[in-house]
C-alpha cells in the first residue's frame, strides 16, 4: 500500500519514511508544494500525509488538489494545533489531524483508522441507512433523494457510525474515531451536542430517532439493514 508524504523537515521525513516502510507501506516523499503537485498529478496513493507549512506554500493547497481528484484520504501533520487550523483542514476534507511532536504509534493508529473507514465504503462509494444515503466519493448526504448539508464534524460522525453499523460505539471510542485518538479536542458534552444536531438534520422525528439509536449507558448504534 503506497503512502504519499509531504514534509520539508529532512529528519522527520526520513524518520517517517523509514518507520512506515518497516510497517510494510511504500512511501513517496516530497519536500515542497511544487514537488508534491508534480507527483500527485502523475499518480494516486492509498493515503496522503501532508505537512502544513512548506517553503513554497501550504499543505492546504495540496489537499485541495488531492480532493479535486476524488474522495482520497488525507491526514494533516503540522506543528500548528489551534482550533482555526484544525477546522480549516477538516473543512477542506482532511480525514484527520495530528500535531507535532507526535508519537509514531499514534500516527500509525491514525493511518489504520482512516484506511479502515475508507475500505468499509460500498463499491460504488454509497452507504445507506433507511431513507438516508451517503455518497462518500462526493461527500454528499441525501434524505429521500434531497441533499442535506452537514458540517465536517457531523459528516465524520455519521460516516463513523455507518462504517461500524450493527455495533455499539461507546462514547469514548466514538470520540477517538471522529477526532483525536486520545479524545483531546472533543469532549463528552460536545459529542452529545453533535449527535443532537445530526439527528435534527437526518431523523424524521429527532425525539424518537430511528437511524442513530442510543444504547443507554454505553453509546450509539446504527442498525444493520434488515
Amino acid at each position: 500500500m503506497d503512502i504519499f508524504l509531504l514534509e520539508d523537515d529532512a529528519a522527520i521525513g526520513m524518520g517517517l519514511t523509514y518507520s512506515l516502510e518497516q510497517e510494510g507501506y511504500g512511501v513517496t516523499l516530497a519536500k515542497s508544494v511544487q514537488e508534491a503537485a508534480a507527483i500527485i498529478d502523475a499518480r494516486r496513493f492509498a493515503l496522503y500525509i501532508l505537512d502544513l507549512t512548506l517553503p513554497d506554500g501550504s499543505g492546504y493547497d495540496i489537499c485541495k488538489r488531492i480532493k479535486a481528484q476524488g474522495d482520497l484520504p488525507v491526514i494533516f501533520l503540522t506543528a500548528y494545533d489551534d482550533e482555526v487550523n484544525v477546522v480549516m483542514g477538516l473543512e477542506l476534507g482532511a480525514d484527520d489531524y495530528i500535531s507535532k511532536p507526535f508519537r509514531l504509534k499514534e500516527l500509525q493508529a491514525r493511518i489504520k483508522s482512516v484506511l479502515r473507514r475508507y475500505h468499509k465504503s460500498g463499491a460504488d462509494g454509497v452507504l445507506a441507512a433507511g431513507n438516508l444515503s451517503v455518497n462518500t466519493k462526493e461527500a454528499k448526504v441525501a434524505k429521500r433523494g434531497r441533499e442535506i448539508v452537514l458540517t465536517a464534524m457531523e459528516y465524520r460522525l455519521l460516516l463513523t457510525l455507518l462504517h461500524n453499523r450493527g455495533a455499539v460505539l461507546i462514547r469514548n471510542k466514538l470520540l477517538e474515531e471522529i477526532w483525536d485518538i486520545e479524545g483531546d479536542f472533543v469532549g463528552d458534552n460536545t459529542l452529545t451536542v453533535y449527535i443532537k444536531r445530526l439527528r435534527d438534520k437526518i431523523e424524521d422525528d429527532p425525539s424518537n430517532p430511528q437511524i442513530i439509536k442510543t444504547v443507554r449507558g454505553m453509546g450509539y448504534r446504527i442498525d444493520n439493514e434488515k
